[in-house]
């Protein structure tokens, strides 16, 4: 074994990611061969013979803009959404950080307090075990 114990998480990760990421590249590059067609995306939903805007750009682009403009889309929706738990989980490692130091402050004002030794009780408190 390696001195790093992290070397086999590592490597697992990247042979996944290998295993996942060459084979999706190669669908997108057959994707993008497939498709080099031009095609008009017209943004005017008033003029469709003739739009004020229009793009036209081979397909395979306007597909792969569209999916990342979804990706970036969904991410953006989603960090809204845990922003709740982020503000928490920062108040809370504030409180925790508070604390820590009013643990820390107590520990150094601390005065030892001498414990008396232990007595044993007297014999009127111990109890017999009882007999059957």
């Amino acid at each position: 074994m390696s001195d790093n114990p992290h070397s086999a998480g590592s490597t697992l990760r990247r042979t996944v990611a290998a295993v996942i990421l060459v084979p999706l590249a190669i669908v997108i590059i057959a994707f993008a061969v497939a498709n080099r067609q031009n095609v008009t995306v017209s943004l005017d939903p008033f003029n469709p013979d003739v739009p004020a805007a229009s793009l036209t750009k081979p397909l395979f682009v306007v597909l792969l803009a569209v999916l990342i403009l979804g990706v970036i889309i969904g991410g953006v929706a989603s960090w809204l959404r845990q922003a709740k738990w982020r503000r928490a989980a920062r108040r809370l490692e504030r409180e925790v950080a508070n604390l820590r130091a009013e643990v820390e402050t107590f520990k150094r004002n601390s005065v030892p307090v001498d414990m008396p030794p232990m007595v044993e009780p007297a014999d009127r408190l111990k109890l017999s075990p009882p007999v059957r």
